[in-house]
């Protein structure tokens, strides 16, 4: 299913959890690991004077070499193939250079991690890097408890896969869909009728059953396919505020991921994610797999 699986680190421990489960990923599918320490930000925007500057750039670089050592060697022992590298730039631009250079067919990162100030955030890297990013991006909470998924076939028990008719959503459905078939999970489709954009109590009876309907063959849609699959499959449809069903409806079945289609390309990120997918991706306690 994936080829090269890339773990952009920022070398803070809670970043395990990402890793753990592109290992995961790595070991179903006999995928080579590449580990990325991308230095940055732009230093001139930090109140800091030359000496301080060239003593920040060599702790980082420092750190994110240990890092990408220790998590390859690590890699080297569960038998996987692994590579690393560290990049200085602005992390994210070095990410989506790395993942262009090197046919990179997933990425699987932190939420957030290190900060400088407000600056250098693993979190507004990782939507950088969903925004731009022409693969499939995991976003997963940094394990800040440091309780880490247990590998194999338990890692991914329910997939969630919220539909809306997109073409991006339903790549992200078709990702999630070879994901539940190799860990043989179950698999809930829903689709939310956005109550935001279509006020019920406004809207004609007929608005909201084309909407309902539309869902319902959406949904249907991606059922089917599931059960080419021989996977087991419900399917919901909802109504509300479309990120907060969506959240709602995984912490209820208790999903091990949720699959969503991202949205345009603009240096808005709620505006490009589309607002669901965004506020989805800083919300959720389970990973996020998002598609262009």
């Amino acid at each position: 299913m994936y080829d090269n699986i890339l773990v952009p680190t920022d070398g803070s421990p809670e970043t395990e959890n990402a890793t753990a489960r592109a290992f995961d990923h790595a070991q179903t599918g006999d995928a080579t690991i590449h580990v990325l320490h991308a230095i940055g930000p732009d230093l001139t925007s930090i109140d800091l004077d030359s000496t301080e500057t060239e003593e920040f750039r060599r702790q980082s670089e420092k750190r994110g070499r240990e890092a990408t050592v220790q998590i390859q060697e690590r890699a080297t022992d569960l038998g996987l193939d692994a590579v690393r590298a560290v990049h200085e730039g602005i992390p994210y631009r070095g990410i989506l250079e790395y993942i262009d250079e090197n046919d990179i067919d997933l990425v699987v990162m932190g939420t957030h991690g290190r900060t400088v100030g407000e600056l250098a955030r693993l979190g507004s890297t990782t939507e950088r890097v969903i925004t731009f990013a022409n693969v499939p991006v995991m976003a997963v909470r940094l394990a800040e408890d440091g309780v880490v998924p247990k590998s194999g076939y338990g890692m991914y028990d329910h997939v969630v896969i919220p539909i809306d008719g997109s073409g991006a959503a339903e790549r992200a459905a078709d990702h999630a869909l070879g994901i539940a078939e190799r860990y043989g999970a179950d698999i809930h489709v829903i689709y939310v009728v956005d109550t935001i954009t279509y006020g019920f109590e406004d809207a004609p009876r007929s608005i909201v059953g084309l909407l309902k309907q539309g869902g319902q063959n959406a949904v249907e849609e991606i059922a089917t396919d599931a059960r080419v699959l021989n996977l087991p499959v419900t399917t919901d449809i909802l109504r509300g505020v479309p990120y907060e069903e969506i959240l709602e409806y995984a912490s209820g079945v208790d999903a091990d991921v949720i699959a969503m289609g991202t949205r345009g390309r603009t240096a808005d990120t709620d505006r490009l994610l589309g607002s669901a997918t965004a506020r989805v991706v800083r919300q959720a306690d389970v990973p996020v797999l998002t598609t262009a």
